[in-house]
């Protein structure tokens, strides 16, 4: 779709036709401002259509600060409490879009994620707000006003809203835009990195991983003090799978992961327990009683002693639990940004107000959605983000222009 904008001078221009940009959009348009939204895809929302295997994973009903990761930790506070994740649900119920739960308070369209954005759409309609695709800005100046020069023409208004997101997925047309703009008008930028992302490994590591390729287990996986129990993914490149991808965000260079196979078990009692019975069960077999039959027989020819269970050494069934529960491995770096689900940094959050998103030394300027240094645990919370950021960006528009 592809609106004329036409040349009356909005009060507002957003950046950026995403989740965040749109939500910015529809609610400084609910609060009596004229909006001008610039995509430079062809489509608005393009990331929304391809989330949750196309059906969005649009917000959780376990909304907590402690879910994000910035380098001012506090600053999701504001936004998120003053938009929580049934004020989306009750904008979907206004457009009897269908929607379910499924684990760990993941929330998904029923049908498809083409509701989400038709939706957002139909609430940008409703309040003018008007909507320019497949345009490109070259160049952003500010005096009385922010002026910005683009493919389809000149545009000016008080205030610009940045939400063209980060770098990730650049198949999506995935650009620094949001991060050029802030450190032309002085905001610093935290460098980006790919977050929910898999994590590639040595050679080593690679070629036992990919006799593994896949099967999912399972399994807690965590980085210093972080962990998180999901499936974990054996691919031909490395590892994937809800686990590895949330530790991903939190993980350093250098840093070990740790994998426990049997979360929440104890292999070396069980292993005991069948050795004290007399077990001629093989490494393999043994194995297999709480592991998948390819997994189980690749630990044992990696650290099972080539005996019946009832002949191993007490220390042998100890070092194999160590290594089920305690495997480190040493990743040599993730998969990159054209497989990572969202960008970790962006626009320093302690430059921005966090109740407006307003950058705090250059009025009229706001930050939303993946731009500013927030990110979210995989399972509807960097949507939720971008909801809450947009929601609270277009308020204080309202508000103040």
């Amino acid at each position: 779709m592809n609106t004329q904008a036409g040349r009356a001078t909005p009060d507002v221009i957003v950046v950026g036709g995403g989740a965040a940009g749109l939500m910015a959009a529809l609610t400084a348009g609910a609060r009596g401002q004229s909006v001008l939204v610039l995509e430079h895809g062809p489509e608005v929302g393009r990331k929304i259509l391809i989330s949750g295997g196309g059906r969005c994973n649009f917000t959780n009903t376990d909304m907590r600060a402690e879910c994000f990761y910035s380098a001012n930790r506090h600053f999701v506070k504001s936004a998120l409490s003053r938009y929580r994740p049934e004020h989306f649900v009750q904008m979907m119920a206004r457009h009897r879009i269908a929607w379910h739960e499924k684990k760990l308070g993941q929330l998904f369209c029923d049908h498809s994620a083409r509701d989400i954005v038709s939706m957002l759409l139909a609430e940008c309609r409703a309040v003018g707000v008007r909507i320019v695709t497949d345009v490109r800005v070259s160049a952003v100046t500010r005096s009385d006003m922010f002026h910005l020069q683009t493919s389809a023409g000149a545009f000016a208004a008080r205030a610009l809203v940045l939400a063209t997101g980060g770098l990730s997925i650049p198949k999506l047309g995935a650009t620094g835009f949001s991060y050029d703009v802030a450190r032309q008008f002085g905001l610093p930028v935290i460098p980006p990195e790919p977050a929910l992302v898999p994590l590639a490994f040595g050679r080593e590591e690679e070629a036992w991983v990919k006799t593994l390729a896949g099967l999912a287990v399972p399994a807690r996986v965590s980085c210093g003090k972080v962990a998180f129990d999901e499936s974990v993914l054996f691919t031909h490149r490395g590892l994937s799978g809800p686990a590895l991808l949330q530790i991903s965000t939190c993980w350093r260079q250098g840093q070990p992961v740790m994998l426990d196979l049997l979360p929440g078990q104890d292999l070396a009692a069980n292993l005991l327990r069948l050795k004290k019975e007399g077990s001629k069960a093989r490494g393999a077999g043994a194995l297999a009683r709480w592991l998948p039959q390819r997994l189980a027989h690749s630990l044992a020819e990696r650290h099972a002693p080539e005996r019946v269970l009832a002949e191993w050494a007490d220390r042998d069934i100890r070092a194999l639990a160590g290594q089920v529960h305690h495997m480190a491995l040493h990743p040599t770096g993730t998969e990159g940004f054209a497989k990572a689900e969202v960008t970790r940094g962006g626009v320093d959050t302690r430059a921005l107000s966090s109740r407006t998103m307003e950058a705090r030394d250059v009025p009229g300027l706001y930050v939303v959605g993946e731009a500013a240094d927030v990110t979210g645990w995989l399972g509807g919370y960097n949507f939720h983000w971008a909801w809450a950021s947009g929601f609270a960006a277009g308020e204080s528009i309202g508000a103040a222009v």
